[in-house]
């Protein structure tokens, strides 16, 4: 067995952590799947045996490998991890777009990223530089939900927007002009919800492309966490 450790975004592999996100990489790509690591440990915990037995079904080689499940996963209390291959996605042109311009928080990442496949967004752009949707602690944050969705990074806005030109964009911004629920009203086909950095927000620029959006909320808060924004966002461009 090939001696995995610590997670480097220059490898051509990555691990899903936990016995959820495991199960959810093999419901999703288990062309993906590289081999199980598990801890003896865990032998007596019902999902990890669950997920042995889906392996195995799979022919999915198990490797006891307590050493390597902590080096990678940091926590003695995760008795799997499971090695995967990283794969390229392409975005459906058709479909609506979640936009993330450079993201920095990993959990905030993982946290849209889960909420894009609950809300019905299966297509996620991650605009550089930008956080690694392959890192375990994003794939751990979406519980495996990232697996279900095409992310693909751009090297910039533009390029993203080279490529997917005929459709309406949404930027969420607090000097928006036009409030959610008036901006909702305005779709006419394949659209993108545009999210800026956490600290930082989204360039002055994109005020002056598609429906500049406004999430109002009390003066109490100068702004909404992230994952919230792009929560509330999403939910909303389904119920209009």
């Amino acid at each position: 067995m090939p001696r995995y450790g610590a997670y480097d975004k220059n490898d051509n592999h990555t691990y899903a952590i936990g016995v959820f996100p495991s199960m959810e990489l093999l419901a999703a790509r288990p062309e993906s799947v590289r081999c199980l690591l598990v801890s003896p440990a865990g032998y007596q915990n019902a999902g990890v045996n669950k997920l042995i037995e889906a392996c195995r079904g799979m022919n999915v080689p198990v490797e006891e490998a307590p050493r390597a499940v902590e080096r990678i996963s940091g926590k003695e209390n995760s008795w799997v991890v499971t090695v995967l291959n990283k794969y390229a996605c392409s975005l459906d042109p058709a479909a609506n777009h979640v936009v993330l311009h450079n993201p920095s928080d990993v959990g905030n990442a993982g946290t849209i990223l889960r909420s894009a496949l609950g809300f019905g967004f299966k297509n996620v752009a991650i605009i550089r530089p930008g956080v690694d949707p392959f890192d375990p602690r994003v794939i751990r944050a979406s519980m495996g939900a990232a697996f279900s969705l095409n992310v693909r990074h751009f090297d910039s806005f533009d390029q993203y927007r080279a490529q997917y030109p005929l459709r309406r964009l949404f930027p969420f911004m607090l000097t928006g002009a036009v409030p959610l629920d008036e901006a909702v009203q305005k779709v006419d086909g394949p659209f993108s919800l545009v999210f800026g950095n956490e600290a930082s927000g989204l360039p002055d620029a994109f005020a002056q492309m598609g429906v500049s959006t406004l999430i109002p909320h009390s003066h109490q808060i100068d702004s909404l966490n992230l994952a919230i924004a792009a929560g509330i966002g999403m939910y909303a461009f389904t119920r209009r």
